[in-house]
């Protein structure tokens, strides 16, 4: 039997850069990670906008957190979550932050809770900006998980699209080349754990439901199965 991650994971969200519809796929997301042991949700809940968060709140107990606009259209949600963020790194027993939200202003506050050796699992929609998608140990877009499976389909990308990937297949070669015996050959495990290690990659994004699926579109890696056929092992085709 697995055993269950038992870390503790502070989950906040930005609600006024977060979508409520998307709560039940981030709750479960980070059951994989560890214990939401700490929730709340930065806002001002006197807005209309917010409307759909109260039910949800509720039934995650989600502590929301109440932030009066400042001035007209301005108002203290970032400061206060970051203000937050950087007391429970402190004076919490947290290792994973989850981050809701798709503003680059929190960029600077994941850069600072890696520096201490803590994760940061961002979640964001596609228009989120690259550095904040950087910053983060592990992203993940709020947005597929709206699409159909047809449209999935669609936005997969082919073999000769993931080969035209520089970044990519860098990424892999060298995941591969980090965990390979002396014959070349490496298993998907300690490949996987290498590639999180580099940065925010997250297979998914190009389509794949699985990080066996991704190399299985790129003619460049040999994949064979061990002798006892439990697992399959990867190496960069030779020449």
């Amino acid at each position: 039997m697995s055993e269950t991650p038992d870390d503790s994971i502070a989950l906040l969200i930005d609600a006024d850069n977060a979508p409520s519809s998307k709560i039940d796929f981030i709750v479960t997301e980070l059951a994989t990670h560890g214990v939401v042991n700490i929730r709340r949700a930065y806002g001002n809940w006197t807005k209309r906008g917010l409307s759909g968060w109260q039910k949800i709140l509720h039934e995650h107990a989600i502590e929301p957190v109440q932030l009066f606009d400042l001035v007209k259209g301005k108002n203290g949600t970032d400061m206060r979550l970051l203000i937050d963020a950087m007391d429970m790194l402190y004076t919490k027993d947290v290792q994973t932050f989850a981050i809701v939200s798709s503003d680059c202003d929190f960029t600077p506050l994941c850069t600072r809770i890696r520096a201490e050796g803590k994760q940061v699992v961002g979640f964001g929609g596609q228009n989120t900006p690259a550095p904040f998608i950087n910053a983060c140990t592990r992203f993940l877009y709020l947005d597929d998980e709206t699409e159909s499976e047809e449209e999935k389909r669609v936005r997969k990308s082919s073999g000769n699209q993931l080969k035209g990937n520089a970044k990519l297949m860098n990424t892999l070669r060298g995941a591969i080349d980090a965990a390979a015996d002396e014959d070349g050959w490496a298993s998907l495990g300690p490949v996987g754990a290498y590639i999180s290690n580099q940065g925010p990659f997250d297979h998914r994004t190009y389509g794949y439901s699985k990080l066996s699926d991704l190399f299985r579109a790129i003619d460049l890696f040999e994949i064979e199965k061990t002798t006892n056929g439990n697992q399959s092992i990867y190496r960069v085709r030779r020449k």
